[in-house]
C-alpha cells in the first residue's frame, strides 16, 4: 500500500509542477501580447514639420491628437487647451498652424501621414492617445486610442485616459 501512496504523490507533484509552469508561460505570453499591442513611433523615420522646421521631440511624454483642420474651431480649441502634458496636434489635412504655449501643431507629407494612420490604426478623427519616450526619438504608445466626440470636452477625456 505504501508503494501506491508514493506513486500518487509523485504524480500529483508532477501535475502541480506542470500546471505551475503552464500558468507562468501563459502569464508571460499575455504580458508579451499586451506589450506588443501598443505601437512605437521613431521620429527619425516619421518626419513631421512645425511650419517649415523638422519637429524634434524633447519632452518625455506627449498627448497626440489627430484631428481635421476642416473643422475651423478644432485648431483653436486644441491650441487653447492646457493639460498636464504637452500636446502634439497632427492635422489630417496638413495645414500650417501657429504653435501655442501648450500645443505643437504638426504636419507631414502624404507618405508619413498614411504610415502614421496605419501604424496606430486610426479610423476616426479627432482621436487622442499618449506617447512616452523610450530612447532618443523613439516613443511608445502609452494608452489606447480613443475617439474624441467633442473637442470642447478634451480635458475631461484626458482624465479618462490617465
Amino acid at each position: 500500500m505504501s508503494g501506491r501512496g508514493r506513486s500518487l504523490f509523485s504524480l500529483s507533484t508532477l501535475l502541480a509542477s506542470f500546471f505551475g509552469a503552464a500558468m507562468i508561460a501563459a502569464a508571460f505570453a499575455y504580458f508579451n501580447y499586451k506589450f506588443s499591442e501598443y505601437k512605437f513611433i521613431d521620429f527619425k523615420e516619421f518626419i513631421f514639420y512645425e511650419k517649415k522646421d523638422i519637429f524634434t521631440p524633447f519632452e518625455d511624454k506627449y498627448i497626440v491628437i489627430f484631428y481635421s483642420s476642416k473643422d475651423k474651431k478644432s485648431a483653436k480649441l486644441i491650441a487653447e487647451t492646457n493639460l498636464n502634458y504637452p500636446i502634439l496636434a497632427i492635422d489630417y489635412y496638413n495645414e500650417v498652424h501657429e504653435n501655442s504655449k501648450y500645443t505643437t501643431f504638426l504636419r507631414s507629407g502624404t507618405k508619413t501621414s498614411l504610415g502614421f494612420i496605419q501604424r496606430f490604426n486610426i479610423y476616426e478623427i479627432p482621436s487622442i492617445f499618449f506617447i512616452k519616450k523610450t530612447k532618443e526619438q523613439i516613443y511608445k504608445q502609452d494608452s489606447m486610442i480613443r475617439k474624441l466626440d467633442n473637442l470642447n470636452e478634451l480635458s475631461n477625456k484626458i482624465k479618462d485616459l490617465q
